[in-house]
This record gives structure tokens, sequence and C-alpha cells, in this order.
């Protein structure tokens, strides 16, 4: 895809990219999706966060039952396991 126009392209570089564990605290699951995020994006240079939705009303309404939830550039990506050649796929495809 490299010197291709902007506008053939489908997705950005890896590093263009954001990834959102969306969690709450003592899940397991929750733990488990962080261990496989921060190895895919460490390998692959994408910038990734961490929210809390006990502290955030609206993520909490939208997400509680679904823990942990990630988000791949603000859309969801999957929720209670990260499979991470999915992952990986989804951030280099």
């Amino acid at each position: 895809m490299a010197g291709m126009s902007p506008l053939f392209r489908r997705k950005g570089a890896p590093q263009e990219r954001r990834v959102t564990l969306i969690r709450k605290p003592g899940c397991h699951l929750c733990d488990d999706a962080e261990a496989v995020i921060e190895k895919v994006c460490g390998e692959l240079g994408v910038p990734w966060e961490q929210k809390d939705i006990t502290e955030d009303k609206e993520l909490h309404d939208q997400y509680w039952e679904q823990i942990p939830v990630v988000l791949v550039d603000g859309r969801q990506h999957t929720f209670w396991r990260v499979d991470e050649g999915r992952l990986r796929k989804e951030l280099t495809g």
C-alpha cells in the first residue's frame, strides 16, 4: 500500500491506529485482554489506552455486560476475550 493515494487505502498504518481497552477493576478477563493488547500493540507500535467503566457513566451504560471491550479506532472490535491473531490482522490488514 505504500505509495498509494490515501483515497485507496482502507486503513492507516499500524502506528496511525488506536486501540482502547474498556475495563473495570478486579476483572480477570480484563487482565487477560490487557496482556494480549500490550503484546500486539507493542510489537506493531500501535498506541493504546485503557478506560475504566467505573469512572465513566456513558461507557458503563453502553458496555457493562460485555467487559472487557476492545475498540479499534473507536469502533468495537471484540468483547470478553481478545484473540491475538484477529487483533493483529485488524491492525495490519
